[in-house]
């Protein structure tokens, strides 16, 4: 076929194809793979002279399919533009934004600037059959731990120096359950083009990797003749959960330092679910709207969260704990500890302030705000 009518047909995809290419794309569940080498939506395709062949595809199920019609439904019908007073508690917060079988993102990496009260809310709740990006640590390893998680996206789950993390070794190898493979960009670039509002993004990297064969991913020819591209389906969340330095109660959102994958996550996510370590005044947040990095109309939920990553670290508010860190992998070494760990810290707890109680109140805080770097 000559290239520009494969150019044509890939720039067309957008405005005339995307239920079908999206059909396409989509294995049904339960199934493994499309065929090795396949075309991607032929009858669209050929209708505007082009196709799509794919050359290869990994092995992973697509767990969640990349609606973008229905995410531009959800927010139609429920986002609003009036400035609506968000602020709960975690507990509502909860139990309006996160059901039975949701699938379920959160922010960030490691034990940075992780939403972790809403994490130990969620297992108080005890929801179930959840789907997960597992591109966090502690937010993955508790509710994996509580038996909440039938299947991950996930990138990877470890405590760096301490080493991988126990209850995840043992749910994979042990317990069923399942997961597909993604590098840390891929999974962000995945939230980017559902934020963007197409299908997938083609990437040069986890070209011929094993990441590539355990993930949904799908190999094609670039049809600009640079060679082979990786195709990232588009991940559309139920529920994105993302912790801040300060929010309004209407859900105007700033953070301070590394941002992440915050913007791409909270505009690919039908439901947005926000702790703050402060809530301010609107005021506060129009003297730096250049800080805004999360708009109001895209938030669900507000929750007022100090210290609410413990015991991760706040970018430039307070420092990792590392004995409490320290403490939680060595429950996770057996059932009977992270049972133990769970109830204490979680499952008999109110709330998150009886949780800030219970690790040593005001003298802790402090103690965790001596150890912040910079600024």
């Amino acid at each position: 076929m000559p290239n520009y009518r494969r150019v044509l047909g890939l720039l067309s995809f957008h405005r005339y194809a995307f239920p079908a290419v999206r059909r396409a794309l989509t294995p049904a569940p339960g199934s493994v793979t499309m065929p090795k080498r396949s075309v991607l939506n032929p009858a669209a395709a050929g209708s505007l002279g082009g196709s799509m062949e794919v050359l290869e595809s990994g092995r992973g199920r697509l767990l969640q399919t990349p609606d973008l019609d229905g995410l531009r439904r959800w927010n139609r019908e429920h986002k609003s533009m009036a400035l609506v007073d968000k602020l709960v508690d975690e507990h509502e917060a909860v139990r309006r934004c996160i059901d039975d079988g949701d699938y379920i993102g959160f922010e960030l990496y490691g034990t940075c600037r992780a939403p972790l009260s809403i994490v130990r809310e969620i297992v108080r709740q005890g929801r179930r059959h959840l789907r997960l990006v597992g591109q966090g640590l502690q937010d993955v390893d508790w509710l994996v731990a509580a038996g909440m998680v039938d299947a991950m996206d996930i990138t990877y789950n470890a405590y760096e120096v301490h080493g991988l993390s126990s209850v995840l070794r043992r749910a994979v190898e042990k317990q069923g359950l399942e997961v597909v493979e993604w590098s840390n960009a891929g999974i962000a670039w995945r939230f980017k083009a559902a934020a963007m509002g197409v299908p997938f993004l083609p990437i040069k990297s986890m070209l011929g990797t094993d990441t590539f064969v355990r993930s949904a991913g799908k190999v094609t020819e670039d049809p600009f003749g640079n060679g082979r591209v990786m195709l990232l389906p588009a991940l559309v969340v139920d529920c994105a959960v993302i912790h801040v330095h300060r929010a309004d109660r209407f859900g105007n959102c700033q953070l301070d330092g590394i941002s992440g994958f915050a913007l791409e996550i909270a505009r690919a996510s039908r439901k947005v679910l926000i702790s703050a370590e402060e809530i301010v005044d609107t005021e506060t947040i129009r003297q730096y709207p250049e800080r805004n990095v999360i708009p109001y109309f895209l938030v669900d939920a507000v929750v007022h969260a100090p210290f609410g990553s413990h015991p991760g670290e706040m970018p430039y508010l307070y420092g990792r704990d590392e004995p409490s860190t320290l403490a939680w992998l060595e429950s996770a070494k057996t059932l009977e500890g992270t049972e133990a760990f769970l109830d204490q810290t979680m499952r008999r707890l109110p709330n998150h302030a009886a949780y800030l109680e219970l690790i040593g109140g005001a003298a802790k805080q402090a103690e965790l705000r001596a150890l912040a770097v910079g600024r």
